[in-house]
């Protein structure tokens, strides 16, 4: 028996308006309707993970289902948020997808290892950008199956 669709959030995590502008762009281009909540620097995200995760009800955890996070951010960076995710034991099975500008090694072998879930590089075309949605909606958000409780 298949499990009936369920909505999910999913939370963007970036300080650039036009790269928020863009992903919003292309989160309509692939018809996805999951809702997509935003957060500007690393303290808003981190404010808006504590506040929903006591809303949490089962199959959505953690007030969202998958983060995707940004870097390069004002406040706390990426790495300060994920690592500080990584330690909480109800964030420990969050769905995080890097999604940033960098194509670094060093930040690569970073995000990886302290618990990134995938590594995905901005695309520098609003058609890469809709493709790579696309790619995001079919498996993360079709495909994959979440946890739907902590250990």
């Amino acid at each position: 028996m298949i499990a009936p669709k369920r909505k999910l959030t999913v939370l963007y995590v970036e300080d650039e308006e036009n790269d928020v502008l863009l992903l919003e762009h292309a989160w309509r281009e692939a018809s996805i309707e999951h809702r997509l909540e935003v957060a500007k620097d690393g303290k808003e995200a981190l404010n808006y993970l504590q506040r929903y995760s006591s809303l949490a009800v089962p199959g959505n955890l953690h007030g969202c289902s998958l983060l995707l996070l940004d870097l390069n951010l004002p406040l706390f960076s990426g790495f300060e948020i994920l690592s500080l995710i990584r330690k909480e034991e109800r964030f420990k099975r969050l769905v995080v997808l890097i999604l940033t500008s960098s194509n670094q090694s060093h930040d690569i072998q970073l995000a990886y290892e302290l618990g990134a879930n995938a590594y995905l590089i901005k695309p520098s075309s609003l058609d890469a950008l809709v493709a790579l949605v696309h790619s995001i909606k079919e498996f993360w958000l079709e495909q994959n199956t979440f946890a739907d409780k902590v250990a």
